[in-house]
């Protein structure tokens, strides 16, 4: 399935439960780099002053990044749920579309477009409205999954979703509108203790939680693979 389809956002993302439980699955579970991090690095390295971050979900990355770096962070999320819990952290958060952004050129040294690009229809055109509220030497971190937990896909029998926005396509995508772009692949591992974890999370994934009952019965841990890339680009035009 195309995670482009707007009725899937709406549905996925009109509460947080199955986000949440990802999250909270992944970062109990995760073995070696954490690709949360690695977005983090990747705002801070520039010292923002003024970030945005589109498609902000619960608000965790802007509330970070408004308390550790001491920027003025404004996020927008197309789901009115993802923008009340983020001013539940202080942040100001708005509803809006990454597509048609309410900023006027220039607003922002940073932007940050995490895990969201491939939910976007007109891809092109976030792109473009990512570049245009960036000053000259601004920076977009923009992360997408790989072939994430293939181990897990492979057991149940799943296909892969389609990624409009991926670690194939990112770089050229990008490039059309920024004058540098650098790829920043992140790989770790996922140490399921059981079964029941395994199906936890298969459960989470609205594409997929059909197929949690197909987990068969495991003798021991179960290792899955995390591949995630952080695209940054930087000096729009």
């Amino acid at each position: 399935m195309k995670l482009d389809n707007p009725l899937l956002v709406q549905w996925e993302y009109a509460s947080e439960e199955r986000l949440a439980k990802r999250n909270a699955i992944t970062r109990d579970l995760i073995a070696g780099d954490d690709p949360e991090e690695h977005v983090f690095r990747a705002v801070a390295e520039t010292h923002p002053r003024r970030v945005l971050d589109v498609g902000c979900g619960t608000g965790e990355l802007a509330a970070r990044v408004a308390a550790s770096l001491g920027a003025e962070v404004a996020a927008v999320d197309l789901s009115a749920r993802m923008v009340e819990l983020a001013r539940e952290r202080d942040v100001d958060a708005r509803v809006g579309d990454v597509s048609n952004l309410p900023f006027p050129n220039a607003s922002f040294d940073t932007v940050a477009a995490c895990w969201v690009l491939y939910h976007v229809p007109e891809l092109d055109k976030a792109v473009d409205e990512c570049a245009r509220v960036l000053t000259p030497a601004g920076r977009l971190v923009a992360a997408t999954i790989g072939d994430n937990v293939p181990e897990i896909w492979d057991l149940v029998g799943a296909g892969r979703d389609e990624l409009s926005f991926s670690p194939d396509n990112g770089a050229e995508l990008l490039a059309r509108r920024f004058a540098r772009v650098e790829r920043r692949d992140v790989q770790a591992e996922l140490v399921f203790p059981d079964a029941a974890a395994v199906r936890s999370l298969v459960a989470a994934h609205i594409t997929k939680a059909y197929l949690a009952p197909r987990v068969p019965e495991l003798s021991g841990e179960f290792r899955a693979t995390l591949r995630h890339t952080i695209f940054v680009a930087d000096e729009p035009r």
